[in-house]
């Protein structure tokens, strides 16, 4: 993988969703809002362990784990919060079990070519972005520790 491709998980979810008229994307997100993994007790018994991302409107946490080369990324996001709580799990779902070199590679600008961004606002866009930065920014302060 060349750097700044897109993992075949993160492609499949980016495809699923062009192939879709603008009305049933934002089904499928909402899909993917219900499809949030739990966090693992070690998280969800100490939310502390997690960072919460700011330029999302609604609370949004996130932590990445790297386990050899191996990216596993938990994120939690109120269920009042369908939109946000979508991004977090194309997110989880796209990324977990990707190389550090795969998530390293993702385009920044990621969030912005699933076809969302007529359909949602751009806060919310650039909360997903924050989202994936933060998650890239997590990834480079564990593999240099």
């Amino acid at each position: 993988m060349t750097e700044n491709q897109l993992p075949a998980t993160l492609a499949e979810i980016r495809d699923d969703f062009l192939a879709l008229e603008q009305r049933e994307r934002l089904e499928m997100l909402l899909e993917f809002a219900n499809e949030l993994p739990e966090l693992p007790p070690r998280y969800s018994e100490h939310p502390d362990l997690l960072e919460r991302v700011e330029e999302c409107q609604s609370p949004v946490f996130i932590f990445v784990e790297v386990d050899g080369v191996v990216v596993h990324l938990y994120a939690t996001a109120p269920r009042e919060a369908p939109t946000t709580r979508g991004f977090a799990s194309i997110l989880v779902q796209g990324i977990d079990g990707l190389t550090v070199d795969e998530v390293l590679g993702i385009p920044d600008d990621f969030p912005n070519t699933i076809g969302l961004t007529e359909a949602v606002s751009l806060l919310r866009i650039r909360g997903m972005t924050a989202m994936l930065g933060r998650t890239k920014r997590q990834l480079r302060e564990r593999v240099a520790a």
